[in-house]
C-alpha cells in the first residue's frame, strides 16, 4: 500500500511494512513518517506491523493547496487506516500528529483503534487566551511564520537546533541528525508548512479529549520549548484522567532522538500490556 487516496482524491504516501499488531505512528511538524526510524526498526524487530504517512503536503504525499485544517487531515488518517484494513491499531501521534488522533476520535470513533500514545503532542490547546493562561501566545506563532516567508530554509535549520535542545554546551544529536531533519523538512510545500503551523497552533482540542476511552499513554519532556509541557502534557493528562503520564525529565520536543531507546521501550512495553 504505497499510497492511499484521500477523500478530495489527495494522495498520500504510506509505508505499510511487518506483520502482527499494527502500529500506526503519526508524524510531526514539518518533518515526514520517516521520524520515525528509530521507532519503527524496534517495532518491527519486535514483531509488529508498522505504518507511517506522510501527512498531506509533506514529503512525498501530495501537496494540494489545502486544506490543512485539522478535519480534514483527521479524515485523511481516516483513509489511510481504511485502505490497509488497519484494526485493532496503536496509534502513536507525536506533536500535531496528536491533534489528528483526537480529531480522528471525534469524527470517526475508535473501532479501530485498540490504544493510543501521544509523545511531545499539541493536546489539548496551544494557544494562549483567556481560557488558557499557560499556553503559547499568538506572536510566537506569527514570528514563525514570518520567518518562514522570509526564508523558510534557514528557518528550518535554526528550528531543528530547538527542537532538539541543541545548545552552545548541548548537544544531544548528531549533525548528521540535525542535516536529516532538514532534509525531511524541506521536502514540505511552502504552503503546507504555513498553513499547518495555523492548525497546530490555533485548533482547540479540548472538545474532542472526551473520545480518549482506550488505554492511553502520555509522553512529554520538560524541557520542551516547542511544546511547553505545562500547556501539552501535563493538561492532556488531566483532561485524561485514566492515562498513564510519563515526563521525561530533561528532554526537549524531539526525544523520539535524543531520548530513543528510552521512548522505544516505554513504547514496546505499553503496546504489550
Amino acid at each position: 500500500m504505497p499510497f492511499a487516496q484521500a477523500r478530495d482524491g489527495t494522495t498520500l504516501h504510506v509505508k505499510d511494512t511487518g506483520a502482527g499488531q499494527p502500529v500506526v505512528l503519526i508524524h510531526g511538524w514539518p518533518l515526514t513518517g520517516d521520524m520515525f526510524e528509530y521507532q519503527t526498526l524496534a517495532l518491527l524487530e519486535a514483531g509488529h506491523r508498522v505504518i507511517t504517512y506522510d501527512r498531506r503536503g509533506f514529503g512525498l504525499s501530495g501537496h494540494p493547496v489545502g486544506p490543512y485544517d485539522y478535519d480534514t487531515l483527521a479524515d485523511d488518517l481516516a483513509s489511510v487506516l481504511d485502505s490497509g484494513d488497519i484494526r485493532g491499531a496503536t496509534l502513536v501521534g507525536f506533536s500535531m500528529g496528536g491533534g489528528e488522533i483526537a480529531r480522528y476520535l471525534a469524527r470517526h470513533g475508535s473501532e479501530r483503534v485498540a490504544k493510543v500514545a501521544l509523545i511531545s503532542s499539541v493536546l489539548p490547546y496551544l494557544l494562549k487566551d483567556d481560557t488558557n493562561e499557560n499556553g503559547v501566545d499568538a506572536s510566537v506563532f506569527q514570528e514563525i511564520k514570518d520567518n518562514i516567508r522570509k526564508d523558510r530554509f534557514d528557518f528550518l535549520q535554526t528550528f531543528g537546533k530547538q527542537f532538539y535542545g541543541v545548545g552552545l554546551v548541548s548537544h544531544p544529536v548528531s549533525q548528521g541528525l540535525l542535516d536529516w531533519t532538514f532534509q525531511l523538512a524541506v521536502m514540505a510545500s511552502p504552503k503546507a508548512t504555513l498553513d499547518c503551523v495555523d492548525a497546530f497552533g490555533t485548533t482547540d482540542f479540548r472538545g474532542d479529549m472526551a473520545s480518549f476511552t482506550m488505554p492511553t499513554l502520555i509522553v512529554h519532556g520538560t524541557s520542551d520549548k516547542t511544546v511547553p509541557i505545562d500547556t501539552g502534557g501535563r493538561l492532556a493528562a488531566k483532561a485524561i484522567p485514566h492515562a498513564n503520564f510519563l515526563e521525561y525529565e530533561g528532554e526537549p520536543h524531539g526525544l523520539f532522538a535524543t531520548a530513543a531507546d528510552r521512548l522505544t521501550a516505554d513504547l514496546l512495553n505499553f503496546i504489550a500490556l
